[in-house]
């Protein structure tokens, strides 16, 4: 049987390290695609600004956050 539920838990439960610290940029992408939640994102958010500070990553989180705002205004 498959919950949709566990799933997304199990991309949330990645820590901001795992989410951007992978060995390419594909990864990366990938991991900041399936954040759901803004508290995820300002997690990882604020590693990148404490550790490697790298603009394209940070742009990349910045249009998540908006795409996320975006998704919970339509949901009003």
């Amino acid at each position: 049987m498959s919950d949709t539920s566990v799933n997304s838990q199990d991309s949330s439960e990645l820590s901001p390290a795992q989410r951007l610290e992978a060995p390419n940029t594909r990864l990366i992408d990938a991991s900041i695609a399936t954040i759901n939640d803004m508290e995820t994102l300002r997690a990882c958010i604020a590693y990148e600004n404490q550790h490697q500070q790298r603009v394209p990553i940070l742009r990349l989180l910045e249009k998540r956050a908006n795409e996320l705002r975006s998704n919970d205004k339509d949901d009003d």
